[in-house]
């Protein structure tokens, strides 16, 4: 059976911010940095497993290939969101893929949080609290300015609708 086309759910409008890319980068990094540290901390504590230092040392380049490169364009690709008078749309993942409606009217909170990498590239994460028990809708990777018109669009959106939200 195929739906009408009518009802399909069109794809959110928005992508994160052009810095996503760095910012999820610079994520990676740090994980790739531990391995790093413990791969060396390994080959100068051990000198009689040579072979698979060098296995994990190829192993830690490809991971890092991939992590720097290939998985951050990867999520720009696949993310996107949009925030209209009825609802809050968000597509996330890179492999595991999630597509979220919260309708405006289940809305309870709407937040900003910004840590440190994502004050360092002036970027934010609206997270729209909803009556749901799937959690939170997160919009993450948004430059500032854009986040913070968003967050005053939400609220006043909203505040229109006087929902119970539940």
């Amino acid at each position: 059976m195929s739906l009408p086309r009518s009802t399909i759910l069109a794809e959110p409008a928005w992508r994160p911010s052009s810095k996503a890319k760095l910012l999820w980068a610079l994520e990676n990094v740090i994980g790739i940095l531990i391995a790093i540290v413990a791969l060396t901390v390994w080959a100068v504590l051990d000198d009689g497993h040579r072979g698979w230092q060098a296995v994990a040392g190829l192993a830690v380049v490809a991971l890092a290939v991939v992590g720097i490169v290939v998985i951050p364009a990867w999520r720009y690709a696949v993310h996107r969101w949009e925030v209209t008078d009825e609802a809050v749309y968000t597509r996330v993942g890179w492999l595991d893929q999630e597509s979220r409606v919260a309708p405006i009217s289940r809305v309870q909170t709407v937040d900003t949080e910004r840590g440190p990498l994502e004050r360092m590239l002036g970027l934010a994460t609206v997270t729209v609290t909803t009556a749901s028990s799937a959690g939170a809708v997160k919009i993450s990777a948004l430059d500032l300015p854009v986040a913070e018109e968003t967050v005053l669009r939400l609220t006043a959106i909203a505040a229109q609708h006087r929902g119970d939200a539940t």
